[in-house]
Parts: C-alpha cells; structure tokens; sequence
C-alpha cells in the first residue's frame, strides 16, 4: 500500500521530505492509516483532533482513542472542542456545514501558528466515487465529475489512490484498532445512501465500477484543465466574441466558464445565450453583462455619479477620480481650435456659468457641431455604434441655460462653436481617472 501512496504523493507533488505536517484524526480507519503509514515512513507529522460533541459517549471515546495513538507513538496531538449546535443556529447552516467549518477553519489557523506545510486528510479513492454519483445525481457540469482533487491550497489528500478496503486490509495486517462512527451505519443521508445502497448495486453489475468511476473522473479532471487554461485566456479579456468560440466546437460551456469569474450562475449563463441584443444581466459579485450582438461585454456595474457643479475656471475632480479643467483666454493671432476629442474649444460669450457635469438622461439634445437641427443624444450615440454601457456612463457638460455644450469626448454643440467674432476661447480638457 505505502507503494502506491508514496507514488501518488510524487506525482501529485503533495508532500516534501522535510516538511512538517497536519494530520486530520478523526479516529475512524482512514485517518489512522494515514497517520500510520506518514509517521513510519519518516515523516515529520502532527494529529489533530476535533471533538464536535454530536454523538455523546461516542465522541469521548473518539478522543480517547486518538490520545492513545498518539501516546503509544509519540506523535504530537492537538485537539479542540466545538459546541456545533450553537454555531450552526447562529450562522444559520446545517450540522454538516458547521463541523466543516469549525474543523476547516481551525486545522488552518493552526497550521498557520505551526508554520506547517499543509493538512493532510484521509479521502480516499471511495471517497471521490461517492463524490462522482452525488454530483452525478444532482445535477452537475464537468467540474463535479472530476471527484475529490489531491490539493485543495494548504489541504492535501495522499489516499485518494486506495480504497477503503485497502486501508482496512493494511490496519489488519499492523493489528492496528480503529473506532467506528456509527452515524456512518445509517443510510439517511444522502452519501451513506451511495455508499451503502447505490455503490453495492452497482458492483454488482460490474465488480470494478469504483475503479472504473475513479479513472473517468481522473480523464476528466485532465478535460478541465484544458479548459481551464483556455478560461485564464479568456478571463484576461472583458469582451467575448462568440464568434471566436465556435473553433472549439461547443461554446456554451466555455462561455458558462468564463461567466463563472464574474459571478453569473448556471441558469443566467443559459438565458444569456439566448437573449436577443441589448438586454442586460447583473451578477451576484457586482458586474453588468451585455448581450451585444455576437459578443458579450462584462464590466462593474453601474454605481450612481454625483453631479458635479463648475462655477468659473479652475480644475475639478469628479467622485470617480475623473478631472476637467476649465481656462479661458484671449483669441491670438494664428489661433487654432483643438482637435483632441478629450479637449475642446468654446466661444467663451456663447457658453452660460455655472457649468454642470452629468452622465446623460433620457430626452437630451443638442445641436452636433456643423449641423443646424437638434439631435437626441440617445440617436447621435447610436448612429456612433456606442453600446449600452458606454452610452450609460457618457457625461456631458451643460451650461447654465441649459445647452449642452460638450458630449464629452464626442461631440461640442454648434451654438457655441468658435467663429471669426470669437473674442474669448473657454477650453475645456478632461482627464479620465
């Protein structure tokens, strides 16, 4: 057995010489095997143990249990006791979830205090199987059918190679006593169903299922970081042109990938694909999706801007971060208007103070520079193929009569364009955050 642990942990590259680790002692077989087998081989392990206080005696005894393991081998063991009743009803998940996160939480703060490498936990290869069919069973995307990984950050799993025969074979052979949870006994749970019902059955349509399940979730963990590494791709970019995807041959999971970094769940990604131009879609981490056309546009969604008053020359800054700076001079000779997008030139005469800047509403207008009627902005933004989110977040700048003189970065209105009877230019310059 130790052959085939010792050569999953060098492939997977799970544990050093001369590191010093965790070891989750539950008191069960699998976590006494695996403190067994680490320690003989040389290993410089601790045990820890938590006692959740959820069976009565039966937790006393696991503790007891671990302290003569430990004691009879000289293993350093640390233990911890929860009351999990009182944590799960105050942060309001069930007893599962809160010995989860008790156990998880304090195996890492102690691993921390320790400076040890990683945690080493018991899964092992039936484990990952019950894992495979539960997915299976509720419903899963190729992720959940890749089983239990050998690395999870600092949690590290070197049994998920052997089955749970093989490591009650190896405790028979070393005389080595294990304590039983009898919760494990019950089939009212979900994973006690698989593996005391489902799993039987199922050998007895083929005796190597479990192998057999093990190898497809392994083939299929190599499928996932192929798409991985084409969603790190993707992920570096905002814009995602479905069009690109088809060389790939099934865009939908790709893009239900790639939406995954944003925050969109499984069901939105779906109603993306379909929804017709325009239509926008908000995620639970705080970002804005736009169907346009063949692409898709993430960004973060839209926070309210104050509008900022401007009462005479000078620089001001925007909440955002964003500045205009306002200067007003004399014509001189050989004067010319500025042609930087982000710099404009006015009649000083034409323009009213206070100037307003604002991001655009509904109904706006005003009168494009060259052109003598009025246009709605909303229509001058289209005719520039702006999309939705880039028309949400326009400012504009407008005077105190309320023209407005600078679609900023666009467009000056025509009212108050520079002329040959232009005494004073007013030039406004703005500087994105």
């Amino acid at each position: 057995m130790w052959s085939k642990v010792r050569k999953y942990i060098d492939h997977h590259k799970l544990l050093e010489d001369n590191g010093l680790y965790l070891v989750a002692l539950s008191g069960g077989a699998d976590s006494v095997a695996l403190l067994l087998l680490l320690h003989e081989h040389g290993f410089r392990v601790h045990a820890a143990h938590c006692n959740f206080h959820l069976r009565g005696g039966e937790s006393d005894r696991d503790e007891a249990f671990c302290e003569s393991v430990c004691a009879e081998r000289q293993i350093p063991l640390h233990k911890a006791h929860f009351d999990t009743h009182e944590y799960a009803q105050l942060h309001k998940v069930s007893i599962e979830m809160a010995a989860r996160e008790l156990r998880y939480h304090w195996f890492e703060q102690l691993r921390r205090d320790m400076d040890a490498d990683g945690i080493c936990v018991a899964h092992h290869r039936d484990d990952s199987v019950e894992t495979v069919l539960l997915n299976l069973i509720r419903g899963t995307g190729l992720r959940g059918l890749t089983g239990i990984q050998p690395r999870n950050g600092y949690i590290l799993r070197p049994l998920l190679c052997v089955s749970r025969e093989d490591i009650e074979q190896y405790l028979l052979q070393l005389h080595q006593p294990y304590v039983t949870d009898s919760t494990n006994l019950e089939a009212d749970v979900q994973r006690n169903k698989v593996r005391l019902q489902l799993l039987p059955l199922l050998k007895t349509l083929n005796p190597a299922v479990s192998d057999n399940i093990q190898q497809t979730a392994c083939h299929l963990t190599e499928a996932q970081k192929v798409l991985d590494a084409i969603n790190v791709d993707l992920a570096r970019h905002n814009i995602l042109e479905l069009s690109l995807l088809t060389k790939y041959g099934s865009s939908e999971y790709l893009v239900f990938e790639w939406l995954k970094n944003y925050g969109f769940n499984g069901t939105q990604a779906q109603q993306i694909l379909t929804a017709e131009t325009g239509r926008v879609f908000s995620s639970s981490m705080g970002y804005d999706l736009l169907r346009d056309r063949d692409r898709l546009i993430v960004e973060p969604s839209l926070k309210p801007l104050k509008t900022l008053r401007i009462p005479e020359e000078g620089t001001y800054v925007m909440e955002d971060g964003a500045r205009i700076v306002l200067k007003e001079t004399v014509v001189s000779s050989g004067f010319q208007p500025s042609k930087d997008p982000y710099r404009v030139t006015l009649d000083a005469d034409k323009v009213a103070f206070p100037l307003t800047v604002r991001r655009v509403e509904p109904g706006d207008s005003m009168q494009p520079f060259g052109m003598q009627g009025r246009k709605l902005l909303s229509d001058l933004m289209t005719d520039l193929k702006m999309t939705l989110f880039e028309k949400r977040r326009q400012l504009v700048v407008v005077d105190a009569s309320g023209v407005i003189v600078w679609l900023v970065g666009l467009r000056t209105d025509n009212r108050c364009r520079v002329d040959h009877n232009t005494h004073d230019v007013l030039t406004l310059t703005f500087h994105n955050p």
